[in-house]
């Protein structure tokens, strides 16, 4: 016999053996997707949950999931866990594809173990974390979990850590998204934490340290899972979530769209798509959406709507802060980032809250290479015992760090109003900002002109027959001669006093021009952020 025959000619019996083996291969992969039982899963169902491999099909393009480990059994044992080993170990790794782009992804399967974590449940995650840094892509983890698995012990909680400590290093490097399907308690909470986005789902997502059972036993209050830590509470109270929707289906489609608007990782820029929205639309409607007068309200959101590419806004953080608007759009077919000042909350003042919710928007942006726009009609900072005693100073500085740090493409707009520190904060010409432009309505100054009248002119008003009518000559005379819309721009702080409705082609022909700019950082271990 030659070689060539024998390794096309095999025998009868080995042929058979090969077959029998491979029809056990695919049983046993059957078992592992099918899950523990179907009673599992009709339970899962009936809390309006998908599985973790269904969340897995919506989330990727059809067809494109890779799974990795799918045969891996934990190797614990006592508590009776080891006659318990399914198969997968209760989490569900691999990667796929998002619209053709590679993404890594790690579901929970809360039908095996309640989705908690142990030793080789961690590994699992560990290694699809190596796998997606190591290729520059995405990781989305879809969270659906009791915490950590007790009959493990120690083994557990360290495989937590070597999770954190992935998802610290990884920070900066690839988009990290945490989606919220379940509960997700104790020591699992700081995963989602760390990551860049955090979804919830109404009514079944929960995310909390220390859970109502432990709550009332320690301080004697009594609250609900929802009320704890609820998808509501997180994205309107704590800050904790970024994005809110009601079902499933739609939060994982919004993790879709939102990736479509991220590199895969900080060495890329956005993925661009061609628009049919013209570039030098006129923007005739902002003429009428925003009123001359600084104290009259107005939603910014409809001026950022009325810019950007086909009115498509990605606001993050929207339920939490409203007082500052932030989230990611389209010109010219370009991915930028949107910081903007909200009239319509806290007449659009910076505080704590908004000051931590730019900053950490701001430093999202720079880290993945996406420019930064701020609309800027902001009247300062909000004033208070509460806000002063609560260190506004330093969350204040965290903003006005993150604008500093940028090296991306930075453009602010002037609306309306600029005054005092929070002008300087909102990324003004003086911090770095690549070009500043404003409307003719803007008013750039230390404070309102009634303050600095009254600062001013305090004596000579008080000393006056009629001070009411003074006061208003003085605020008059201020107003002209140090806030009229020329002022900052015959000084060089603003580049250019546009025509509000040649907004959007100048801000795309701007951003075009600024597309390929290059800053070097200082050689330095890590810089030292305000807390």
């Amino acid at each position: 016999m030659t070689v060539q025959q024998g390794l096309t000619e095999q025998p009868p019996g080995l042929r058979t053996g090969i077959r029998a083996r491979v029809a056990d291969l695919h049983a046993t992969r059957e078992r592992a997707r099918g899950g523990p039982s179907e009673r599992a899963t009709r339970a899962q169902h009936a809390k309006g949950k998908l599985t973790a491999r269904e969340r897995i099909d919506v989330l990727l393009d059809a067809g494109s999931f890779n799974e990795i480990e799918q045969l891996r059994r934990h190797r614990a044992a006592g508590f009776g866990i080891e006659d318990r080993r399914p198969h997968t170990d209760g989490v569900i790794a691999g990667w796929g594809t998002v619209e053709g782009h590679t993404v890594f992804v790690y579901a929970h399967d809360f039908r095996i173990f309640g989705g908690a974590l142990g030793e080789a449940h961690a590994e699992k995650i560990q290694k699809v974390m190596d796998m997606a840094v190591a290729a520059g892509a995405p990781l989305v983890s879809l969270n659906d979990g009791a915490g950590a698995r007790i009959q493990e012990g120690v083994s557990a909680l360290a495989g937590y850590g070597g999770i954190f400590r992935r998802n610290v290093r990884a920070s900066g490097v690839i988009p990290q998204i945490s989606v919220i399907l379940g509960p997700c308690a104790g020591g699992s909470a700081y995963s989602p934490a760390l990551t860049d986005f955090v979804f919830m789902v109404r009514g079944t997502s929960q995310m909390f340290i220390t859970g109502p059972d432990v709550v009332k036993a320690v301080t004697g209050e009594d609250v609900s899972q929802e009320k704890l830590g609820g998808a509501d509470v997180h994205a309107q109270v704590s800050g904790v979530a970024h994005f809110v929707y009601e079902d499933e289906w739609t939060c994982l489609g919004e993790v879709r769209y939102l990736l479509s608007l991220l590199p895969s990782n900080n060495r890329q820029i956005p993925p661009a798509v061609p628009c049919v929205d013209p570039d030098d639309r006129r923007n005739d409607a902002l003429l009428g959406l925003v009123p001359a007068e600084g104290r009259l309200p107005y939603d910014i959101r409809r001026v950022i709507e009325e810019i950007v590419d086909h009115g498509d806004f990605l606001e993050v953080h929207e339920g939490w802060a409203r007082n500052v608007v932030c989230g990611l759009a389209r010109l010219g077919g370009q991915v930028v980032g949107i910081v903007a000042n909200q009239p319509l909350a806290l007449a659009g003042v910076l505080d704590i809250k908004a000051s931590e919710k730019a900053a950490r928007f701001v430093r999202t942006c720079d880290a993945f290479n996406i420019p930064l726009l701020s609309l800027v009609d902001v009247p300062g900072f909000l004033p208070g015992v509460d806000q002063e005693h609560d260190g506004v100073i330093r969350h204040g500085a965290k903003l006005l760090y993150a604008y500093c740090e940028a090296t991306v493409a930075r453009i602010q707009l002037i609306l309306r109003k600029a005054y005092g520190g929070a002008y300087i904060v909102m990324d003004s010409r003086s911090i770095g900002a690549d070009l500043s432009y404003a409307w003719p309505t803007n008013e750039i100054a230390v404070m309102g002109a009634e303050g600095a009248a009254n600062v001013i002119f305090r004596k000579r008003i008080v000393e006056a027959d009629d001070p009411e009518a003074l006061r208003a000559q003085l605020v008059k005379e201020y107003r002209s001669e140090l806030m009229h819309p020329y002022y900052a721009a015959e000084r060089g702080l603003v580049d250019d006093v546009i025509d509000p409705v040649e907004t959007r082609a100048l801000l795309i022909r701007a951003f075009r021009m600024l597309r390929s700019k290059h800053a070097d950082q200082p050689s330095r271990k890590h810089a030292n952020i305000p807390l």
